[in-house]
């Protein structure tokens, strides 16, 4: 059977509604992110922030070095992503930090939070080195960042859901949909979810 790998961008797809994964990996159903305007404008973002401020370290963060738009791939949590930066941190540690063509609104949403754990388990299985947070900035809200700690229970909670996502592809499983209906209002699956 062929190698099967998933991205933090699918787990956080997922999290927003099961059924997501059903239809874009089981069904190949394109979601045709190429039209929606936020995916447009944060690809966009991304490419300027490589071009500008490529040597720029946060003091504030205690940052020594950085990567960016790093390629990772782990056979072990049947990963791959690549991550905005890899920033190694005065303590010795490593972190992943992420933009966000969003505003900040007060809480790190659950989709964020293991978006960049699974960036986390990534950057530990690759670089054997120890990831204790990570960092999102909030472009829509003047670049807003927010630091996210991480425990062993949030890796172990991420992995957790990468077999969830492992179990709908592999067993061609359809799950329940999300229980907040007022995200099917804006989905690009609504005319054939049922």
């Amino acid at each position: 059977m062929e190698e099967i790998y998933i991205t933090p961008s699918e787990v956080m797809e997922y999290l927003y509604c099961p059924r997501f994964i059903f239809y874009m990996n089981v069904l190949h159903i394109p979601q045709h992110e190429e039209q929606r305007y936020k995916v447009l404008k944060g690809r966009e973002l991304h490419e300027k922030k490589e071009r500008v401020n490529r040597e720029y370290l946060r003091k504030k963060l205690e940052v020594t070095a950085k990567d960016t738009l790093v390629y990772l791939v782990s056979k072990k949590y049947h990963l791959k992503g690549i991550v905005d930066e890899v920033v190694s941190l005065k303590d010795g540690s490593l972190a992943p930090f992420d933009y966000k063509f969003a505003e900040y609104h007060e809480t790190t949403y659950r989709t964020h939070k293991y978006q960049l754990a699974l960036y986390g388990l990534l950057i530990k299985d690759i670089y054997a080195q120890e990831v204790k947070k990570g960092y999102i900035c909030y472009l829509r809200s003047n670049n807003k960042i927010e630091e996210v700690s991480f425990q062993e229970k949030d890796f172990a909670e991420a992995i957790k859901i990468v077999e969830e996502v492992l179990t709908i592809m592999q067993k061609e499983f359809y799950p329940q949909k999300t229980k907040y209906l007022t995200r099917c209002v804006d989905c690009c699956y609504r005319n054939i979810c049922v």
